[in-house]
């Protein structure tokens, strides 16, 4: 088991723009993902095993709601503060961000934003500590990057509702408590329902043969004439709208996520450029291999000062659903670039699971796709610039 080395690169001084607060959120974050991530993870990966003895971490941590008020039992810390402990959590791997961005962003929020007062009080404690582990079910089989187009629907039944239909590419899936699951009612409209493990004619298949995010458990939601009470419909918001302002938040963290992904790959590939020596020399010395070197650093620097002003507009109010798709767009992209730039640097080594570069790599093959597709985020970029949709 090699040593966690990683060294985080700041070539524009960006800590100067954080606070006390962000830096000890970030500290506590990396320290956690030194000592308990980056040693298990390349074995969970080659096995294709979710490391559930990591969920009790990620809830100490605060990683689980972290911007959610304390009178629900979140840790009530800015949107600067969730970017970077995503950051850091996706520095160790994609798939165990993913865990914690579903439960924050696509779990958490909409009970948060849209539940009653009940729903909060029930469920939120228990889904902070981690006692609770929720999914959130929007894309089918038949319904990706259309997702109003979806089949999934529930009928008045008097006392309760009842639900037909299935969800696809849901991660968390195959141990969720809970799923917040979307669906049109008898009139066409979408709604959130909480659907509970346990309900007859609810189950969880696991997806298997995945080549990315192997360390992430996948699965499908399918519904066969499930019984939901009444009280589990949240009140507060309904449309596509709804769902999409979820997505907004999970976005805004892939945002900083993938940053996370990308330094590590860079650290890994520049520390290695400076020990490998071919013809008596580090590969360092080489011009070509400090063009690689200088042009991942420079688009990690853009990503941190994209994300940094995205949090900042999130923190007052002012983010918009295009903003958060450009950068979650431009940032992913970035990632994937540097992370296979690296594995050129590190040669045949970089294919092996000594180096946590190829692992990076196919897990961004998911992450550019996941919560909107890279060309749909360009085209949402599009429409807001010209007026007009492409869709």
């Amino acid at each position: 088991m090699k040593p966690d080395l990683f060294t985080a690169p700041d070539y524009y001084n960006i800590d100067d723009l954080l606070n006390e607060e962000h830096k000890m959120v970030r500290e506590a974050t990396r320290s956690w993902v030194k000592k308990e991530l980056s040693p298990i993870i390349e074995d969970a990966a080659q096995k294709a095993e979710f490391p559930k003895d990591l969920l009790n971490g990620l809830a100490e941590i605060g990683a689980f709601g972290p911007y959610i008020p304390a009178d629900y039992g979140g840790a009530g810390l800015d949107q600067i503060s969730y970017g970077l402990m995503m950051q850091e959590i996706e520095r160790g791997d994609s798939g165990i961000r993913s865990t914690a961005s579903v439960q924050s962003s696509l779990v958490m929020y909409p009970i948060f934003a849209y539940g009653s007062e009940e729903q909060k009080k029930k469920l939120l404690p228990k889904l902070a500590s981690g006692e609770m582990i929720g999914c959130f079910g929007l894309t089918e089989p038949d319904f990706g990057s259309n997702p109003g187009g979806m089949l999934t629907n529930f009928k008045d039944k008097g006392d309760h509702y009842l639900l037909n239909g299935a969800k696809l590419w849901i991660s968390n899936a195959p141990f969720a408590d809970i799923a917040i699951v979307w669906a049109k009612n008898e009139e066409g409209r979408i709604h959130g329902l909480i659907v509970e493990r346990g309900m007859e004619g609810f189950s969880t298949p696991e997806t298997h043969n995945k080549w990315s995010l192997r360390a992430s458990a996948t699965g499908e939601l399918i519904f066969n004439d499930v019984k939901i009470p009444k009280k589990n419909l949240l009140p507060n918001k309904n449309g596509l709208g709804a769902p999409l302002g979820c997505l907004d938040s999970a976005r805004y963290g892939i945002a900083w996520g993938v940053i996370g992904a990308a330094m590590d790959c860079y650290d890994t590939a520049l520390r290695y450029a400076k020990e490998r020596i071919q013809f008596g020399k580090p590969i360092a010395v080489k011009q070509l291999q400090q063009k690689k070197l200088s042009e991942m650093i420079t688009e990690i620097t853009k990503a941190q000062l994209l994300a940094w002003r995205l949090g900042t507009l999130k923190n007052e109010g002012k983010a918009t659903s295009a903003q958060i798709s450009m950068a979650k767009r431009n940032n992913v992209d970035m990632a994937l670039k540097i992370a296979r730039e690296s594995r050129q640097i590190l040669g045949a080594m970089g294919i092996t699971g000594e180096y946590s570069i190829m692992r990076h790599m196919m897990n961004l093959e998911s992450v550019v796709t996941y919560e909107g597709t890279h060309d749909i985020h360009l085209l949402i970029t599009g429409l807001d610039i010209t007026g007009h949709s492409a869709f």
